[in-house]
């Protein structure tokens, strides 16, 4: 199932470049949404330092910024700051490295964690911008944090999506005696024990934004998808299957789920009134994934027949 999985998702991220490349249409603008952690822990200093987690992420960002390329599109979302009314302290849109940096300055660590919540909201920013941009570019989410999340479950739920949308998705764990949950469920995790290791981890994955602007989707897209968890990748065809384009955590409308049995609310005959339909759905749910797939292999075949004829 796993394979499956993974190569129906890899076909999918090889249409999405190859659409864009047989209509002619070229945007190269990248987009990154940075999800930076300003909880209460982060005030604490790093391992054979006398630098605080935060101090040591702001001047990595700073250090960082003369490597993101100029036709890239920025975002700094924060969480857990005591001082910030607006948690986008730089709104997603161009490069402008003063503001940047003062809004990169300007976090100051207190509260909690809740991951999941902005890793929805910075996805969701991101989706909105490649509406916008009818689809095209790249489209990245940066978490930069020290802890896991409060608000697990909705991690568990919103982290395939995110996948599934054709996002990127690269986490910095800063400092941390375990790897982060996030280390084999998203594309790049990265361990940041001191600050030059936490600097050089943002120039990594900064360096690897716009890529050699090559369809390349279609070769490595398998590749980088083969380490994901078989309970995440199932997640993700069942999100590709049902989200469309809609906002992270939300259904299409026109697909109907089967209502959660609550026993503490359904009475008896109408429990046992419910059918079983675990086989048909198991086949209902193989036919349209087979489908699907056809669809895909028939429009790829199309477009390497146009090119032959040019």
């Amino acid at each position: 199932m796993k394979n499956a999985a993974l190569i129906f998702l890899s076909l999918v991220l090889a249409l999405m470049v190859g659409t864009s490349t047989s209509q002619g249409i070229s945007t190269n603008a990248n987009n990154v949404v940075i999800v930076l952690d300003s909880s209460g822990s982060m005030n604490a200093e790093m391992q054979g330092s006398s630098i605080q987690k935060m101090a040591a992420a702001k001047n990595a960002l700073i250090r960082v910024m003369e490597q993101i390329p100029e036709n890239t599109n920025v975002g700094l979302l924060v969480f857990g700051s005591s001082n910030l009314k607006n948690d986008w302290v730089y709104p997603l849109g161009p490069l402008d490295k003063e503001k940047l940096e003062e809004a990169v300055n300007r976090p100051m660590p207190e509260g909690e964690t809740p991951l999941g919540t902005y890793i929805k909201k910075g996805a969701d920013r991101l989706l909105k911008q490649r509406e916008d941009q009818f689809g095209y570019g790249t489209y990245r989410l940066l978490i930069v944090t020290d802890g896991e999340a409060q608000d697990q479950k909705l991690v568990e739920r919103f982290v395939p999506e995110v996948i599934a949308r054709g996002i990127t998705m690269d986490v910095i764990g800063v400092d941390m005696k375990k790897e982060h949950t996030l280390a084999t469920r998203v594309h790049s995790y990265r361990r940041a024990d001191d600050p030059e290791s936490l600097a050089l981890a943002l120039i990594e994955v900064f360096a690897e934004i716009g890529g050699s602007g090559r369809d390349t989707a279609g070769e490595n897209a398998f590749a980088e998808l083969s380490g994901i968890p078989d309970e995440t990748a199932k997640a993700m065809l069942k999100a590709l299957a049902s989200s469309g384009n809609q906002p992270i955590g939300t259904v299409r409308p026109d697909v109907l789920e089967q209502p959660l049995l609550d026993k503490t609310r359904k009475k008896p005959n109408e429990v046992k009134s419910l059918p079983a339909p675990q086989k048909d759905d198991e086949w209902s749910n193989r036919w349209a994934i087979y489908l699907i797939i056809i669809i895909i292999v028939v429009m790829v075949i199309r477009k390497k027949t146009r090119r032959k004829r040019r």
